[in-house]
């Protein structure tokens, strides 16, 4: 019964995506403004079918509360970076919807798709056998996470104070900042496994970034609602929209995410205990979309249909 229901939703994705491909090459509406829910909304509901599969494991048939919190999460993960872009304008939104009450939920629904893109991603690849039995030598560095907080912090306050050539850091900051913050709360992050010799999840993890970051780019490309670059420097060599060393972000974009999803688990488990902490949390989370919303209105898009 349960390969039955993956095999469906692995079919209807492609259905939807081959539907969306034709509706983009004779430019039909909705497609052209909305052909990113057409190519990530279906991708998650693929990989959840690929991992229901391989391992009968399905995070929207028998984990749902997870599923949504992880979207919910995704979307405050992902305004994060564009608080970061008011500052460094490394992108821009063209050919918004401009109607507020369609624009708003669509970022919303955009952004709740990234966290769980990516960890479904490297959880297909590992169910497949990707990098499986990956293991390295065991290395011991003593008290490692103050300097890694260290770094971490510097690596997300340069690019603030000198953005035309620090800007990528923040593809790395929040995985030194708060892995090691991680590890000092639960005993478990990414670094601690590295070191301890444990490699599989990390390059599974690198290896979706990059896979998500090739799909983002492809179908952002032909879309008319979409993102352009506009870097400080390594604009050349452009393969659809992003300028080609911009493609090195996405492998460490991947294990930050997943560093800050974990990060999120442990203080929705050790300091959210209660019904009225978490509905502080809720609240806050939302105030910060709709300040940012109203932000990226203001400052980030570029321009409105």
């Amino acid at each position: 019964m349960w390969r039955t229901i993956a095999v469906l939703q692995m079919v209807l994705a492609s259905v939807v995506w081959l539907l969306a491909m034709g509706g983009v090459w004779m430019g039909r509406e909705p497609f052209l403004s909305w052909l990113y829910f057409f190519a990530w909304w279906p991708l998650l509901l693929f990989l959840d079918g690929a991992l229901l599969y391989l391992r009968q494991e399905s995070w929207m048939w028998r984990r749902p509360g997870q599923f949504l919190l992880m979207c919910f999460w995704s979307v405050t993960i992902w305004l994060v970076f564009e608080a970061y872009n008011l500052v460094l304008h490394n992108w821009g939104y063209v050919e918004v919807e401009a109607r507020l009450w369609w624009r708003w939920p669509g970022y919303a629904l955009a952004f709740a798709t990234v966290l769980p893109g990516l960890l479904l991603s490297a959880e297909v690849l590992a169910a497949l056998g990707f990098w499986q039995g990956r293991q390295g030598v065991t290395r011991r560095l003593g008290v490692w996470q103050p300097w890694a907080l260290y770094f971490g912090v510097a690596c997300l306050v340069l690019p603030l104070t000198a953005p035309g050539y620090a800007f990528p850091l923040i593809w790395l900051g929040f995985i030194f900042l708060l892995d090691p913050l991680s590890d000092l709360f639960s005993g478990d992050s990414l670094l601690g496994r590295w070191l301890a010799g444990e490699r599989q999840r990390h390059f599974c993890l690198l290896t979706a970034g990059l896979f998500c970051g090739l799909w983002w780019e492809l179908w952002n490309y032909p879309a008319r609602t979409k993102w352009i670059y506009t870097l400080p420097v390594f604009n050349f060599a452009r393969i659809f929209e992003m300028p080609v060393l911009g493609y090195l972000g996405f492998p460490p974009f991947a294990l930050e995410c997943a560093v800050m999803s974990s990060f999120l688990h442990i203080l929705h488990r050790r300091f959210l205990t209660n019904p009225r902490r978490r509905r502080w949390a809720w609240w806050g989370q939302v105030a910060f979309w709709l300040v940012m919303f109203m932000a990226m209105d203001a400052w980030t898009v570029i321009s409105y249909q």
